[in-house]
């Protein structure tokens, strides 16, 4: 494994309030990133420094509490939609091994009378942290505009109207995922702390993490290791862009691993914001990612349709 990934930094601000030169410049240097490696790192995201620090502490704050209490927040039958996830329940797709990790998920608040609500389950209050839901819907909103940003210039890039994403993100099914890695106490036999895998939905926005850990997979077939960055996220593309896209855009597989022996009795937190479609939208390829030399690669189908294949394969949701 080499030591670093030099992934591409690229700032928000050149997009949204900079010269059409700059914007252009933006979307150009995006998009290449993107068919190449499915990684950048983005700066001026709209997450202040205050903002960040606060959610982590109640990250900390959230995991450090005893079990029995987590578990009063484990919302049964619901795929981890929402609440506690524990130890061991989440495992990558084609393994039957379970990642080093548990998680809470904070999902859509709507906004208006849209209907989809009720497609959505409640995010939970925490009884004992007051400060924890507030916090999480706080970063999720900010996070959730960010990614309308960087979707409206991957729709330029792809040759679509600039608006083409924003109703189908519209109340979208996306995810805030706090996670923690448990310290490790003894030598897992085959675990790591995140296997292998891509992730499913359009595109993932990474607020750091506390400390090193994620490796991409690079063209080559190496593991390249790609480290947090001050002031900056990392956004990658998702399965469903990857297929929407007719594998223009790349999904990457990442993973998360475990630290040297000399680390093991540190702890990881990682707050990944998954942005995913309203569940009604299609993913067949787009027609301008189609042609002679790229034949549709895939058959079509909808977002919420894919999103409940991908579930039942990486075990949040029993057969």
């Amino acid at each position: 494994m080499s030591h670093a990934l030099n992934i591409p930094l690229l700032d928000l601000n050149d997009f949204k309030s900079g010269s059409p030169a700059l914007k252009a410049s933006f979307v150009s240097k995006l998009g290449e990133a993107y068919t190449e490696i499915g990684f950048v790192a983005i700066r001026n995201h709209g997450l202040s420094d205050e903002l960040v620090e606060e959610m982590y502490n109640q990250t900390r704050l959230f995991f450090d509490l005893p079990i029995d209490i987590k578990n009063k927040y484990v919302l049964e039958g619901m795929g981890g939609q929402r609440g506690y996830t524990g130890f061991g329940v989440e495992h990558a797709k084609g393994t039957d091994i379970p990642d080093l990790k548990e998680f809470w998920h904070f999902g859509q608040e709507c906004e208006g009378d849209d209907p989809i609500k009720n497609e959505y389950p409640a995010n939970f209050s925490v009884q004992e942290l007051p400060l924890f839901r507030e916090t999480g819907i706080k970063v999720y909103k900010a996070l959730e505009d960010t990614g309308k940003y960087m979707l409206r210039a991957i729709a330029l890039f792809l040759g679509l109207d600039e608006m083409y994403f924003d109703k189908r993100i519209f109340n979208g099914n996306s995810i805030l995922r706090p996670i923690h890695y448990n310290p490790i106490t003894s030598a897992p036999k085959n675990a790591v702390r995140s296997g292998e895998h891509e992730d499913i939905n359009l595109i993932t926005l990474l607020m750091g993490a506390s400390s090193e850990g994620l490796e991409i997979l690079n063209k080559a077939g190496e593991w390249v290791a790609v480290t947090a960055l001050p002031e900056h996220i990392v956004v990658n593309v998702g399965d469903m862009l990857e297929r929407l896209t007719n594998n223009k855009l790349r999904s990457t597989t990442h993973r998360v691993v475990n630290p040297p022996q000399e680390k093991w009795h540190e702890p990881r937190y990682s707050i990944p914001f998954f942005l995913h479609p309203r569940s009604e939208v299609s993913l067949a390829c787009l027609p301008e990612c189609i042609d002679e030399n790229h034949p549709k690669a895939y058959t079509d189908i909808t977002a919420g349709d894919f999103l409940m294949e991908r579930l039942l394969e990486i075990g949040l949701i029993k057969k």
